[in-house]
């Protein structure tokens, strides 16, 4: 072992931020495992695939089952059908909230299919958030230097200095 590989594992390994592997892994390399499986099982795909077929309909519970997972994978989701309210603003959301605790309450959903639901109303809600701030910040960028000093007047006299904040009475 090195000097510097024995000191670096006696201060406790890589220094902070500094990887070990600055490049990382080439694109796409592959496991040395997953290329030795497939120059053996090169051209006989199509073999094992009948002889898995052959033991599944001898009663090979094992055989049966990874066909049948083939054939009919099993669902991690599924769809979803029950009335939800139309989304055209952020605030929708609390109407689109009621109706999922509804559905969830009538026993058209469960529970962790609501959060799910939940979740992709909250990034509308706050995709169209940013849409509406980034429409606003673009019209007050559009305004001139002097409407947006007779905005900050809100209407006093020109002469009058801007008062944005009154402490005790006038």
């Amino acid at each position: 072992m090195s000097l510097a590989n024995t000191a670096r594992k006696q201060a406790g390994g890589f220094q902070k931020g500094q990887s070990g592997n600055p490049h990382g892994r080439p694109m796409g390399s592959r496991n040395n495992a997953t290329l030795a499986c497939e120059a053996l099982l090169e051209g006989q795909a199509e073999a094992l695939t009948q002889k898995a077929v052959e033991m599944a309909l001898a009663g090979d519970p094992v055989a049966l089952r990874i066909c049948l997972e083939r054939i009919c994978p099993v669902r991690k989701d599924r769809a979803v059908r029950f009335p939800l309210p139309p989304i055209t603003s952020a605030r929708d959301a609390a109407a689109i909230a009621a109706a999922i605790a509804q559905a969830v309450a009538a026993g058209h959903i469960t529970p962790s299919e609501a959060a799910e639901i939940a979740k992709v109303v909250d990034v509308y809600v706050r995709a169209y958030q940013t849409a509406e701030l980034s429409d606003r910040v673009a019209c007050v960028e559009q305004m001139t230097d002097e409407e947006l000093q007779r905005i900050i007047r809100n209407g006093s006299s020109e002469n009058t200095p801007p008062r944005l904040l009154t402490v005790g009475s006038s």
